[in-house]
């Protein structure tokens, strides 16, 4: 895995090694990983865009499949599309041309909601469907999608993706994304029973649990090939804006008070999908989350409410 130490890799990385092996699941990232990545299998410092790196860890390491998550968010992304395009763009490039190069047997390469635009349908928002994104990260990751079907049908990569939408984890911080507000208000709720959000309190986006973000990834791993009709498959679990989880954080913590100060993420916001089509990926490989808004609040406050030693 590329990316292991970002909010998803983390403990995506965790849940791999225990399934298949600590040993046979390899942690990778430019940076100093966290002790997490360290503890049950090996860790290789690698640069995506470095192109004879990335071959010799792939044969040195005899890899089968690659899952790149590498990637440049959303707001840090605005703010420096140069190292979106080189990242997300080249480093995408260089990770299926291995996978074709090498003869491997599956890559698989997330995409996210931030490849829609403002011209696509916004509600239940279908999996084949107008695109046309205006942000930089959303420009790669229709690249990403368009370019590993197109290995699918020209050289038999066998490329698979999923379009994440905002994803909430008790475990990591978030990475510099439009939909971090979901994970920031639950520390804050217990910290300081006060909030003061980017977005706007209607600005609904499609959301998951992190529990179900992974439970998606391996599903979609592990499905049959034959099985697939499509290869970049929408994913959700719930739909919710701003006032809707302070709401039901509300309900655990009554004193607990929201103010909103959109800023340039807004309109990043308002370019998404407020709710997802994912019929092709509960009738292709079963895909079904087990989270809803009420059940994800209740798990993240109390898990959150330990880790701190904070009661509420």
């Amino acid at each position: 895995m590329t990316g292991s130490y970002g909010q998803i890799g983390t403990e995506l990385i965790e849940e791999l090694r225990a399934r298949y092996g600590g040993e046979n699941v390899i942690a990778t990232g430019r940076k100093k990983p966290p002790e997490i990545l360290r503890k049950d299998g090996p860790y290789y410092r690698l640069d995506v865009l470095d192109n004879d790196h990335l071959h010799n860890m792939l044969v040195d390491y005899d890899i089968d499949i690659i899952i790149h998550n590498a990637s440049v968010l959303s707001a840090v992304g605005e703010k420096n599309p140069q190292l979106a395009y080189r990242t997300n763009v080249e480093g995408a490039y260089n990770v299926l041309e291995a996978a074709r190069i090498l003869k491997m047997d599956q890559v698989m390469i997330p995409s996210s909601i931030a490849a829609f635009g403002p011209s696509t349908p916004k509600e239940n928002t279908p999996n084949d469907v107008i695109m046309r994104p205006t942000t930089a990260y959303g420009v790669s990751k229709v690249f990403i999608e368009l370019w590993g079907e197109y290995y699918v049908e020209r050289y038999g990569v066998d490329f698979r993706s999923l379009r994440y939408p905002g994803i909430i984890s008790s475990e990591t911080l978030p990475g510099g994304g439009t939909t971090d507000y979901a994970v920031e208000i639950f520390y804050e709720a217990l910290k300081n029973k006060e909030y003061t959000c980017f977005l706007a309190e209607d600005a609904m986006l499609p959301m998951m649990y992190m529990p179900d973000c992974i439970k998606s990834t391996i599903d979609l791993i592990e499905a049959k090939e034959d099985n697939l009709e499509h290869r970049s498959f929408n994913v959700t679990a719930m739909s919710f804006t701003p006032a809707d989880i302070a709401a039901e954080i509300k309900k655990h913590i009554p004193d607990f008070e929201i103010h909103y100060e959109p800023d340039f993420r807004q309109k990043i916001a308002e370019s998404w999908p407020r709710s997802l089509d994912d019929s092709a990926a509960r009738e292709e490989w079963g895909w079904n989350p087990d989270y809803d808004l009420a059940a994800m609040t209740k798990d993240m406050l109390e898990t959150l409410s330990k880790r701190l030693g904070l009661k509420y």
